[in-house]
């Protein structure tokens, strides 16, 4: 798999980083990547659904006529990299904006650049609460792990399912992870009126979770929330199962990835989470997950379905061709400044119907997107509740 998708990387840079003499036949987007480090497994895919988009709309004519033309930047589940990347693609590149980077530790980096280069920047899944507060190019199609978790607990209340004590799981040496198990649960937990004791902390390169299940298992709360990326929740889940723990496993956004399913296997029965993204929401979105899963196969990335981050990084490359279509961008390398300025513009008040959701708005910087509340059930990834998107304000 790794020598193919290094194949793939060549073959992409080589389509779509041109030289000089298509820059005005082509409206650059620039894409930092994270195909390589702790964040491969849920960030690679990403690369697929963004060659889905663009493939689609340069078969429907484009932008303003004119083909889009990605430019990739490779940062490696590095928040250094990706801010290298953003003044790479800004600078050196000319890009008209930025999709990415990938993560809320790599965004929170590079989005300073991306202010400082006055040019928009739009990540594929960082959801960590503020952090576009008072940014002016900064923009995300993500919803907030706050507002996703809070909308879960609020669901397993609704539905009935017994939520009277908890216990929370995080991965310390993961950035979201670690504010996640340390800050955010607690705090929600407690506004939802669900005891809890002190987070649990294990270390993403553990292999050995008897000590942290077997504390949970003495005061056996009704659910174990875990703030984790997929392997990580893996290893929590199938010891706490191990040593007999029969409650609920909940978990937010984090491990939201249909790829779970095997994951976990059977020892995820049961477990609940939030997510972005619902195939089955239109059409449009059972169309995408479709081809996301085959055209993923085709690249040697096994894929189950897409995951949020997925869906987020297509319909981000659809919203901004709408707004580039209203600020009538050229691609002329000498419009770049006003032009820039214009696609920012254009984001002021906009309204977008995508795979997402249905008129899409911001409420600042930020999407106002629905939630779906998932349960894995007889190893299937069921639809168990949804949350329509908030109003903006």
């Amino acid at each position: 798999m790794k020598s193919g998708f290094r194949f793939l990387a060549s073959v992409a840079l080589t389509v779509f980083v041109s030289g000089p003499a298509l820059a005005e036949d082509t409206i650059k987007i620039g894409n930092i990547v994270t195909t390589a480090g702790v964040l491969k497994s849920i960030a690679e895919p990403a690369v697929v659904a963004a060659d889905i988009a663009v493939d689609e709309i340069n078969a429907a004519g484009g932008i303003n006529g004119k083909k889009v033309e990605l430019v990739r930047f490779e940062a490696s589940s590095d928040p250094k990299q990706a801010s290298v990347g953003a003044r790479k693609l800004a600078q050196d590149d000319g890009v008209l904006a930025i999709l990415g980077p990938f993560s809320s530790a790599e965004f929170s980096v590079a989005l300073n650049d991306a202010e400082r280069l006055k040019v928009l920047m739009m990540p594929n899944s960082a959801s960590t609460p503020g952090l576009t507060d008072g940014k002016t190019y900064s923009y995300r199609l993500s919803e907030d792990e706050s507002k996703q978790f809070s909308r879960l607990l609020k669901s397993i209340k609704a539905k009935g399912v017994k939520a009277d004590t908890a216990e929370i799981v995080y991965i310390s040496d993961e950035v979201v992870s670690n504010a996640a198990g340390t800050k955010l649960y607690p705090a929600l937990l407690e506004a939802a009126g669900i005891k809890h004791g002190s987070p649990i902390a294990v270390q993403y390169k553990s292999f050995d979770m008897s000590a942290q299940a077997a504390q949970i298992m003495q005061s056996n709360p009704d659910i174990v929330a875990i703030a984790g990326t997929p392997p990580s929740a893996s290893k929590v889940i199938k010891e706490l199962r191990r040593q007999g723990y029969k409650g609920r496993i909940i978990g937010s956004q984090i491990f939201a990835d249909p790829n779970v399913l095997e994951l976990f296997g059977p020892e995820g029965d049961g477990t609940l989470l939030v997510a972005g993204f619902w195939k089955g929401f239109n059409a449009r979105s059972q169309a995408f997950n479709d081809k996301f899963v085959a055209e993923a196969e085709k690249r040697g990335i096994h894929k189950l379905g897409a995951h949020h981050s997925d869906a987020q990084t297509y319909d981000t490359l659809f919203l901004m061709k709408q707004v580039m279509e209203k600020a009538g961008v050229t691609g002329d390398p000498s419009k770049l400044a006003d032009e820039r300025e214009k696609v920012v513009a254009a984001m002021q008040g906009v309204n977008f119907s995508g795979i997402l959701g249905d008129n899409i708005c911001f409420a600042g910087h930020d999407a106002e997107l629905p939630g779906y509340v998932i349960e894995i059930k007889d190893g299937q990834w069921t639809k168990f509740d949804q949350a329509p998107a908030d109003p903006c304000k």
